[in-house]
């Protein structure tokens, strides 16, 4: 009788070590035998459950938005509070802490490569719908006069956390005055 496929339920093990070594080495320093040995294991078994490195890069960028959405609907899940209210409170704490993002800005100099510019696109295009369910959700049905429509105010999200973690990055942001922008800011965005 053969074994059963495990390589599903190893690449979910195996990518958490993955992603954080590209956050940490960036793509182009990170090589199979670095992220082989972070992993405990041979390369080998690495190219078993990704084809090469791009591929284990790309599951990477897309770890980067699926631990931010599992974060995201465990807080809706679990407060009583308005969704774009509780998430932005959160994300004021805690954004970047993980360095996820160093993956995200790895990926925007290697966009000469199709597959990783298709990862990203993809990426950020799953932030922006998601980031926009809530703004929508937090501003409701009633107009705002001369505020931002609810599309400049996803970006403008967006932007805000990405200016977060480059403040973070290059350290011209102290953690007070990051959590300070992303909630004060955050809050009149979202208010339109």
């Amino acid at each position: 009788m053969p074994r059963p496929d495990r390589s599903t339920e190893r690449r979910a093990e195996l990518l958490p070590v993955v992603a954080a070594t590209f956050a940490e080495l960036g793509y182009r320093r990170t090589s199979t035998a670095e992220l082989a040995d972070r992993c405990g294991v041979r390369v080998n078994i690495l190219y078993r459950l990704w084809p090469d490195k791009q591929a284990m890069f790309i599951a990477a960028i897309h770890h980067v938005f699926d631990r931010s959405l599992e974060t995201w609907e465990s807080l809706l899940a679990n407060s009583d509070d308005a969704g774009a209210t509780e998430i932005l409170r959160y994300e004021a704490k805690h954004l970047g802490e993980h360095g996820f993002y160093r993956i995200l800005f790895s990926g925007l100099g290697e966009t000469d490569d199709p597959a990783i510019k298709t990862a990203l696109a993809e990426t950020y295009s799953n932030f922006l719908t998601f980031i926009r369910t809530q703004v929508a959700a937090h501003r409701g049905t009633t107009p705002r006069a001369g505020g931002a429509s609810v599309d400049l105010a996803v970006w403008a999200v967006l932007g805000l956390g990405t200016m977060a973690n480059i403040g973070r990055e290059l350290g011209l942001l102290s953690p007070r005055l990051r959590e300070r922008l992303l909630s004060e800011m955050g809050n009149l965005i979202l208010d339109g």
